[in-house]
């Protein structure tokens, strides 16, 4: 077999390993999507989210997360701040990084309580997840695509919501969407408990 000159090879090897890496990205993205249990991270919404939710809160911003996490791209281009030049895009999925989380939590909950995640108290998978995330670097909530725990990403989520905003003050303030102008002077509604 002829050997094929330097530039030529270092042309096949370029066309070879760049085209493929959005498809191999969206395909590794996909497979974790596929291997997310939802029934463990119903149960991790459950110690983790606020309990005023109450259980339809809690399905609704998990069932709301995991179409967020469905929907994820890499490389897409996010809005900047006004006044700013700075270009910001996603970066990689975090899809493959919590599903092995979300295992290593059902892991562990088999070894330590010879149960699944989903079966253990609130306590008890609240236990888990301290001492899992114990010694790590928080930092912001805002950016919850880059939260190095899935536990944190979920935090993140429900609090960049309007709902949060909403549950935090006891209130239909409706952070970060279009009112009115001619509601900006009235006082937001309270919330009540059918909310």
């Amino acid at each position: 077999m002829p050997i094929l000159p330097l530039s030529r090879r270092r042309l096949l090897l370029q066309s070879v390993a760049w085209v493929p890496l959005p498809f191999v990205a969206r395909r590794l993205h996909a497979l974790a999507i596929a291997a997310l249990d939802p029934r463990t991270l119903r149960a991790l919404g459950a110690a983790v989210l606020p309990s005023e939710l109450g259980p339809t809160g809690i399905e609704r911003v998990v069932a709301g997360f995991e179409r967020w996490l469905a929907g994820y791209r890499e490389g897409v281009e996010l809005v900047h701040g006004y006044g700013t030049e700075e270009l910001r895009s996603t970066g990689p999925s975090p899809a493959a990084r919590w599903t092995t989380q979300v295992l290593a939590l059902e892991a562990e909950a088999r070894s330590r309580h010879t149960k699944a995640f989903a079966q253990l108290s609130i306590a008890e998978r609240q236990s888990l997840v301290r001492a899992v995330l114990e010694g790590q670097r928080i930092g912001s909530l805002t950016q919850f695509d880059r939260a190095p725990h899935v536990a944190l990403g979920l935090l993140g989520y429900f609090y960049s919501s309007p709902e949060a905003a909403d549950l935090c003050y006891q209130a239909r303030i409706g952070a970060n969407t279009c009112r009115p102008l001619a509601d900006s002077s009235r006082q937001p509604v309270p919330l009540t408990r059918s909310n």
